[in-house]
């Protein structure tokens, strides 16, 4: 169920990685040099100038993610946290989540990132299979996952990995005992995502040119499926298209977006939705590192969009989110945050049929989609949302 509005989630963007990952079109870049100082300074400067206008508010979860955070020094988490906590209401139990990558030098630093007050570790495994992470271009190999996530298992007491499926030709039974496997680690919480090709990343130039073919719709669909069964044989609830958890291991800060609360996004490329004097507005952050470290200097922050988000476009925010958790939405919130009744919306003779082909249900209180419905939402939301 949404929390209070008042609640207030934070991230940060790390934007700096060791190398560029050929499926990846996340704000990352590859530098001789990490600029530690200089990006604490800036990420300090920008979260004072979201403090002065959105403070006091209560801080439920905090997010490093990028990028790859862990290259970030431990120092640099610590004072960030501690500023938080300075300058915000920070929850007592607040969730606070890094993302690592499972290189041994990276590993390392668990013990130190622990001691600066995270609590939780999402592990970009996104294989066990050597083959398949050479594809990825990942620097690690899968002894190190195993090594990393074990070890992330023993220093904080909630842990994630992701995994990446529908390989080029990646078997049902391969996929199968690759789930298996990694489920058998110690984690309350998995993120399985399909790959897909994004537009400029150099898995797109290889795909146009022919030179691996995807799992056709059928097998990435039944892959899908092998995926909810050996979640759930290992307690793990499907409680998002492409998130699982065991019972309390949701993701809290990841349920902020998907229940379309407020989020403030802080460091280059960083976006967010944040209330102020009753108005929902959308900000952005400009994706360069170096001249965002600039604008920041200048003006306090490295904002390069911020605009109050008309209704409409608040409606179809919170549908398209609120439709990929498996409780869907809350009718009455809905109404509440976009200021639209939910029945105002979407199209009618859509959701009838949505219901009638068994890919919705909806009652006075909640609007969610099905098991079948989850796997077509893609298709679903472009005809449903006005």
């Amino acid at each position: 169920m949404p929390g209070r509005m008042d609640a207030l989630a934070l991230y940060f963007h790390w934007p700096f990685c060791l190398a560029k990952c050929p499926y990846c079109d996340f704000n990352s870049h590859v530098r001789e040099r990490l600029p530690q100082a200089e990006m604490l300074s800036a990420l300090r400067a920008e979260l004072t100038f979201e403090a002065a206008r959105l403070a006091p508010r209560r801080v439920t979860s905090i997010f490093f993610g990028g990028g790859t955070p862990s290259l970030m020094d431990p120092e640099s988490v610590a004072t960030l946290i501690d500023d938080v906590a300075r300058l915000f209401e920070l929850e007592r139990n607040a969730e606070i989540t890094l993302e690592a990558n499972p290189t041994s030098v990276e590993a390392e630093k668990f013990s130190t990132y622990r001691a600066a007050g995270v609590n939780r570790v999402s592990i970009g495994v996104q294989s066990f299979d050597e083959q398949a992470l050479r594809f990825l271009g990942r620097q690690h190999s899968a002894a190190q996952a195993i090594a990393a996530v074990q070890l992330g298992a023993s220093i904080f007491p909630r842990i994630s990995f992701d995994l990446i499926y529908a390989l080029p030709g990646q078997t049902q039974a391969a996929w199968r005992e690759e789930l298996r496997r990694a489920l058998d680690l110690a984690a309350d919480h998995l993120s399985l995502y399909q790959l897909t090709i994004e537009d400029g990343t150099k898995f797109a130039t290889l795909h146009a040119r022919g030179e691996f073919i995807l799992p056709d719709a059928d097998e990435a669909e039944a892959l899908y499926d092998i995926t909810a069964e050996e979640a759930a044989r290992h307690g793990l609830q499907h409680y998002e298209v492409s998130n699982y958890a065991k019972p309390g291991g949701e993701s809290r800060h990841n349920l902020t977006y998907w229940r379309y609360g407020d989020y403030a996004g802080i460091g280059p490329g960083a976006h967010g939705r944040i209330t102020l004097g009753g108005r929902l507005l959308a900000t952005t952050r400009h994706r360069a590192p170096e001249a965002w470290i600039e604008r920041v200097a200048a003006h306090g922050h490295g904002s390069t969009l911020e605009e109050e988000i008309p209704a409409e476009d608040r409606a179809r925010e919170a549908l398209i989110m609120g439709l990929r958790l498996q409780e869907g939405i809350s009718v009455p919130y809905f109404a509440a945050r976009t200021g639209m009744a939910l029945m105002n919306a979407i199209e009618p003779d859509i959701l009838e049929q949505c219901i009638a082909e068994g890919y919705l249900s909806l009652s006075a209180e909640r609007l969610a989609a099905t098991a079948q419905g989850t796997k077509r939402l893609d298709a679903l939301l472009p005809a449903l949302c006005r």
